[in-house]
């Protein structure tokens, strides 16, 4: 499939008059189509079905270059799949997307790729944790949006519950960050871990809360006692 084919087939999908709301939402400058997501989700799933690995690692590539919204996000869609073998070329194009984030929308589509192939190798992490004590704000975030699974396991391993403890502490190092979608992942990460491991939730809260935004504290502890 071309780069060509991929737009058409996008193109075809448009749903008039939804491009302007869309964009307003997600506060885009870049071109929005106006496509809804279950219709862009019916597609990719097509291509992934259609697609060798390789063919769909080009044409993710291809399709975020195009800069077009749902162009990246279908990008992101392409390769969210927990089994993909090979996968190196996937993660490594997946990380090379990381420094152009500048939306939650697309940065979280391709966070949710990435949480796959990094549950498919946790040593992934390393390279993660670099993203840490980036000056890109988005890519800070995304070293927590792209761990959450690492909040939802009812019976962690012992090495999970390490990664745990790691990123906790990539979360503690943000306490002090101002950035609203930097303290709202704080929040999101403990919300999410405190459903399964609510002690651990708690004791971050009780160290770290008076250095937390309000709004952060309120959504961390939205289902503690």
């Amino acid at each position: 499939m071309t780069l060509d084919d991929a737009l058409a087939a996008l193109r075809a999908r448009i749903e008039p008059g939804r491009a302007e709301g869309q964009a307003k939402y997600h506060k885009q400058t870049r071109e929005v189509l106006g496509i809804p997501n279950p219709a862009l989700n019916d597609l990719t799933k097509d291509w992934r079905q259609s697609l060798t690995v390789e063919e769909r690692v080009l044409l993710a590539d291809a399709l975020w270059q195009t800069d077009i919204f749902e162009a990246r996000i279908a990008a992101a869609k392409l390769l969210t799949q927990a089994r993909i073998r090979p996968d190196t070329a996937a993660w490594d194009l997946i990380v090379s997307w990381v420094p152009d984030f500048d939306s939650w929308a697309i940065a979280d589509h391709v966070c949710m790729a990435g949480q796959k192939r990094l549950l498919a190798d946790p040593s992934r992490l390393d390279t993660v944790e670099t993203w840490t004590n980036s000056a890109h704000m988005w890519t800070r975030r995304a070293a927590l949006v792209i761990t959450l699974p690492w909040t939802k396991q009812n019976n962690p391993k012992p090495a999970d519950l390490v990664i745990r403890d790691r990123v906790l502490g990539w979360a503690a190092s943000y306490i002090d960050d101002p950035e609203w979608f930097i303290q709202k992942a704080i929040a999101w990460w403990l919300r999410d871990l405190s459903k399964h491991d609510p002690a651990r939730s708690r004791a971050f809260l009780d160290a770290y809360q008076d250095r937390m935004k309000p709004f952060a504290v309120k959504e961390a502890s939205k289902y503690l006692a």
